[in-house]
């Protein structure tokens, strides 16, 4: 009998024979209790867990050249497009010693200063700026603050002049659009209903529209009312035409990716009247929509176009038998967006251009078009294969500005820049480059399609180093899910990765927006396993074309995407070497049950459904851990403020794993890696060093990849 394979010491932890039958299927939960993060027991076992990871990442062999490679990309810096109001241009911008984006405003007369630095408003690094708007005169500013991670927005207004504070904190802001009414006296804002309104734990769920005059308490504000308004959903946006008259709502429940919209004329001085619905969920489309400079209500909406279009009516006939088509769906790109540009020395409507934003097959192109009548006016030059970060025009208010388009652009190996193209020169050209001087690597990048177990056929970028090609060990990355598109951007871990001499691949996998809503469909609920085909696929395509072999190929993932690795490393764990399975979702027929879980259920299905749960126990990564399978290496990373996915995912995943699997643990070991005092968003730079040092040492390790 062959002996046992070396097993590393893990913690302890108790198995449950806990199995529930559910719609008639026996459903095994052994790590139930781990779910508690005050039970002594998981309190014992995290402790633990850290020691253990923390002992084997520090010993992982170049480290330290890793760091310094991470830190030098990221001191690049950052710069986006400006916003304009009045004159006045608001911008970010992270020059290379600071650890948080900088808020600044450019006066008319050019001279700049900063407006708000979330490291001097708290030096520990843990205060994250989350959202911000100039009222339309670019007089006062509202913003939003979360700190330690867990994206509770708190709201403040300050008088961008002086700096000085003139209204809040109003909390419960958390995902809350701002929109000013004219004059910077009252604006519109969304917050979460106060605790004991609804049942404990319910306040998440539970958004109300208010309008809200500055300097007032929050007690007085007016509640923005309309049929249905209020009726199951969970996340509102807000919108008021330029000119004060017209305030438009949207809004979801969850993240289901369809819109309800409503409208109302407003009367300066007048409480807001009820508004107006225009779509229901029951419509089932997607639409974005605002009363632009001449008056018209636009829709940028999937209505018959699944790669969206853009339609057009009056604001007092607004539903959809009213709609005219501005400019067609595209068969092969999707309409991103559009903004109005009005050219240099006109100043009537009809004179207007419409800059609308595409995507074809995740690559950003810009087009113009008459804003009368949407006749195609030509396309605005872009450097290459890239993706968009910001768009912006000048303001009504700013003429000195029209005709020209700021473009906030990135790109594989470019680090977030603003580019400005003007129509009377017709080229498009740097404006401000990122801050900080970085040499990145010399790389060979390209778009590869490859074939999904279904025949569809799939897109992927992927970076090598420069020179003879040859199997590398390579890191493979996705998303696919929610309709969100990754996009060609400069990514610091990916490049220290091909600077240490790997290949690096991210997948535009169904589930995803890269090629519009139907895209998204054929990824999501019973369509799920499509995702993980086409991930599989590209693993597959890269050893098949010698960019790789199995035992040189890690994948790596996050949130949504760490049940894109957490799935794949069950379904095929011979294929994949090394694993990074962060802040994922894992459990996936208790996931509603915690954190944002129950928003989430159109996307994924309910276990509350016998059909739907079919489909979530068909893939869910937590119960398909099999004794005697030879699993991959695994690191989880999490985060204890993580207020979106809860960390129990990880914590049960990880015992699972480390009870089963049948490998020699020291070669592929399962370690879970714990972060307090950040969460599922946004952290501090040197905050992102550790956990990129971390997880790309790990991968390297398990994967040959040679560090120095």
């Amino acid at each position: 009998m062959r002996p046992a394979p070396p097993r590393l010491p893990y913690p302890e932890a108790e198995r449950l024979d806990l199995v529930e039958d559910i719609h008639g299927h026996a459903v095994a939960d052994p790590y139930r209790w781990l779910e508690d993060p005050d039970d002594p027991r998981t309190r014992s076992w995290s402790a633990a867990q850290d020691e253990l990871a923390r002992a084997h990442l520090d010993a992982l062999p170049g480290r330290d050249g890793l760091a310094d490679t991470v830190r030098q990309l990221l001191a690049s810096g950052s710069v986006s497009a400006p916003l304009w109001r009045a004159g006045r241009a608001f911008f970010t911008r992270r020059r290379p010693d600071q650890e948080h984006a900088v808020l600044h405003v450019r006066e008319p007369d050019g001279t700049e200063r900063v407006l708000l630095d979330p490291t001097e408003l708290d030096p520990t690094g843990l205060t994250t700026l989350d959202a911000w708007v100039p009222d339309l005169e670019g007089r006062r500013l509202a913003y939003q603050l979360s700190v330690g991670g867990d994206e509770n927005s708190v709201l403040h207004v300050l008088d961008v002049a002086s700096g000085d504070a003139v209204d809040g904190p109003i909390d419960r802001c958390r995902y809350s659009d701002v929109a000013w009414l004219p004059g910077g006296e009252e604006l519109f804002y969304v917050r979460k209903v106060a605790p004991g309104e609804v049942g404990p734990g319910e306040e998440d769920f539970h958004r109300r529209v208010w309008r809200h005059r500055i300097g007032t308490a929050t007690e007085d504000d007016e509640l923005v009312t309309g049929p249905g308004l209020y009726d199951d959903h969970t996340y509102y946006g807000v919108r008021v035409s330029r000119d004060g008259r017209w305030l438009l709502v949207t809004a979801n429940i969850g993240t289901a990716r369809r819109d309800s919209l409503w409208i109302a004329e407003l009367t300066p001085g007048e409480p807001a009247p009820e508004l107006t619905p225009i779509l229901t969920q029951a419509d089932d489309v997607r639409a974005t929509a605002w009363v632009d400079r001449d008056g018209r209500l636009y829709l940028h909406t999937t209505d018959g176009a699944p790669r969206f279009r853009l339609c057009v009516t009056e604001p007092r006939t607004p539903q959809r038998e009213h709609w005219q088509e501005l400019v067609a769906e595209d068969p092969d790109s999707v309409l991103d967006g559009a903004r109005w540009l009005q050219p240099a020395g006109t100043t009537e409507p009809e004179d207007a251009l419409l800059v609308l934003a595409r995507s074809r097959h995740a690559v950003a192109e810009l087009a113009l078009h008459t804003a009368t009548d949407g006749t195609p006016r030509g396309t605005v030059p872009l450097p290459g294969t890239g993706s968009l970060t910001g768009l912006s025009t000048a303001d009504l208010a700013t003429p000195g500005e029209w005709g020209k388009i700021w473009i906030g652009w990135t790109d594989l190996i470019t680090p977030p820049q603003v580019l400005r193209h003007d129509l009377a020169g017709k080229e498009t050209v740097l404006e401000a480059a990122a801050p900080g001087a970085v040499v990145v690597p010399a790389t060979h990048s390209e778009q590869r399609e490859f074939t999904s177990a279904d025949g569809t056929t799939i897109r992927m970028f992927v970076i090598t180093p420069s020179g003879p090609r040859q199997a590398r060990p390579t890191l493979v990355t996705g998303y696919g899910g929610f309709g969100i598109a990754r996009e060609p951007a400069y990514t610091p871990s990916a490049l220290a990765w091909v600077a240490a001499g790997g290949s690096y691949a991210l997948v535009s996998l169904r589930g995803g927006g890269e090629e519009g809503e139907q895209w998204h469909l054929a990824g999501n609920r019973g369509n799920k396993q499509n995702v993980f085909d086409d991930l599989h696929a590209a693993a597959e395509s890269l050893i098949a074309s010698g960019t790789t072999t199995p035992d040189r190929l890690a994948i790596i993932g996050g949130s949504n995407g760490g049940l894109l690795v957490g799935a794949a490393l069950t379904q095929r764990p011979s294929l994949y070497r090394a694993v990074v399975c962060s802040a994922p979702l894992l459990d996936m027929i208790r996931y509603e049950e915690f954190s944002l879980g129950r928003t989430w259920n159109d996307e994924y299905g309910t276990a509350a459904d016998p059909t739907e749960l079919g489909w979530l126990l068909s893939y869910s990564p937590y119960h398909h851990v099999h004794e005697g399978t030879e699993y991959p290496a695994v690191l989880f990373t999490v985060f204890d403020s993580d207020t979106r996915v809860d960390p129990l995912h990880a914590r049960k995943m990880c015992a699972a794993l480390q009870h089963t699997t049948s490998g020699d643990t020291t070669t592929r070991p399962i370690l879970l890696r714990r972060e307090t005092d950040v969460g599922h968003g946004m952290r501090s730079v040197s905050r992102t060093v550790g956990l990129a040092v971390d997880q790309l040492a790990f991968l390297a390790a398990h994967t040959g990849l040679e560090l120095v």
